[in-house]
């Protein structure tokens, strides 16, 4: 299945506090979910396996890196974990990064939270807004994002660019 959304990743220094707004408006909590993301070596955009209690899916995506709201065009394949997956991709593509987290995930409607701690990198909230069906478009997608991004008093000093891989990446090469 593919669809487009329009995301951003922050640092944050208040998780306490981003889980509290987001109860505060309703949200629906859908659980802690302990993730491995194997990202693997491709030509274009990223591909990653995700391992985990409640979601397992393989994805790629495309999206460039900037520190705002940003597009993914995004492939997603949603399965029950298969270790015979994981060994053909590993053997075939090669690992370029695994990320460890636990991932608090809510929603509220269309709109995603991650509240992430990733081993090695630190606290992080995520927020994605998604258009699954084509409905609601790029431009409504990215109000969406901005508004949650004021709701949660993300500072604009605190949003990364990079992906977890990426931010890995730069950190075992120090």
């Amino acid at each position: 299945m593919g669809f487009i959304n329009i995301e951003i990743k922050a640092y944050c220094t208040n998780p306490a506090m981003v889980e509290e707004t987001l109860k505060q408006k309703k949200a629906d909590y859908k659980g802690v979910d302990h993730q491995m993301d194997t990202y693997f070596n491709v030509p274009f955009g990223r591909l990653k396996l995700r391992e985990g209690n409640i979601e397992n899916s393989l994805i790629y995506y495309q999206r460039e890196n900037s520190a705002g709201p940003k597009t993914s065009n995004v492939l997603l394949y949603e399965f029950n974990m298969d270790k015979n997956l994981k060994d053909i991709l590993v053997k075939s593509l090669g690992v370029l990064a695994v990320v460890n987290k636990k991932r608090k995930i809510y929603f509220i409607e269309n709109v995603k939270f991650h509240i992430d701690k990733v081993d090695r990198l630190g606290s992080f909230v995520e927020i994605e807004a998604i258009d699954k069906k084509g409905s609601i478009g790029k431009e409504m997608l990215k109000q969406q994002c901005e508004s949650w991004i004021k709701s949660l008093a993300v500072e604009e000093k605190d949003l990364v660019e990079d992906s977890y891989s990426d931010l890995v990446l730069k950190k075992s090469e120090k």
